[in-house]
């Protein structure tokens, strides 16, 4: 890790789980107001990519990027429903 290595942020819990979970607790898809909204409220940090990098490969999954959150849920979305 060095001072010149670009940051991140990472959710804590990742946001497509705080998404799966506030559309099953809906029973109905998210709209794209209520996707950013949990967005906006979720609990998150920055660190440098490396320890991001970590952390993905901890957890097993990439998360979905914050600053295009909306695109990318609708994907996973279609993804899993296919499944």
């Amino acid at each position: 890790m060095s001072r010149d290595e670009p940051l991140r942020t990472v959710f804590m819990p990742a946001l497509v789980v705080l998404l799966r979970a506030a559309e099953q607790e809906k029973n109905a898809p998210l709209t794209e107001a209520e996707v950013l909204a949990i967005r906006d409220d979720a609990v998150c940090m920055t660190v440098p990519l490396s320890i991001a990098s970590g952390l993905e490969g901890a957890r097993g999954y990439p998360d979905i990027s914050p600053e295009d959150c909306w695109r990318e849920w609708l994907s996973v979305r279609e993804r899993t429903a296919a499944e």
